[in-house]
């Protein structure tokens, strides 16, 4: 039997082309252990989203983004990847996670999450999940987004490294009223 992995800090970022209500719900394969702000298991998430990113709850309260972890049970596939010493960690995520689109905050926000556990290995291999993250984590937005950009890295601790296909990143096009999440999984733990 296979153990519960962390989905660890996805955050939803939503931008947008003019100040918008929009609805964001989460189908999650698993359990949510934690939700900022608040998530209503039958409504989602409720928030008046401006185009700078902003988002602003009933309550009148501000966010950043939305924001939720969880245990799953879902399978990564690490068979293409990337391997990278430990001390090499921010610069390969600095430019990956550029090339894969996102902005400077993001990338900062996603770094400093993450180097802390990864930099002191002596051997990080990295993938970026796709069709397991977003089959076993279903986003419903209304209104829908016109682009969609979900970037979650599974990574695992190597003591030496190993020989993997190189994964192929593709560059994300930013259009009309766009979503971007982030987050990871721990899959050494």
């Amino acid at each position: 039997m296979s153990k519960h992995l962390e989905q660890r800090k996805p955050a939803i970022y939503l931008y947008p082309a003019k100040t918008t209500e929009v609805t964001v719900k989460l189908k999650f394969k698993g359990t949510l252990t934690t939700t900022y702000p608040a998530y209503d298991a039958g409504s989602g998430w409720k928030v008046t989203a401006h185009p700078d990113g902003t988002l602003v709850d009933k309550s009148n309260k501000t966010y950043s983004y939305l924001f939720w972890e969880g245990l799953s049970k879902t399978h990564y596939d690490m068979s293409h990847g990337f391997v990278i010493k430990g001390k090499d960690t921010a610069s390969f995520l600095e430019k990956t996670l550029s090339t894969i689109g996102l902005d400077s905050k993001q990338r900062n926000d996603f770094i400093t999450f993450w180097l802390p556990q990864m930099q002191n290995n002596p051997y990080n291999l990295i993938s970026f999940q796709s069709k397991a993250y977003t089959d076993s984590a279903v986003l419903k937005i209304s209104p829908k987004p016109d682009s969609i950009l979900r970037v979650f890295m599974a990574y695992k601790r190597l003591e030496q490294p190993i020989s993997v296909p190189q994964q192929t990143i593709k560059p994300f096009v930013h259009k009309g009223f766009t979503v971007i999440e982030w987050g990871g999984t721990n899959l050494t733990e």
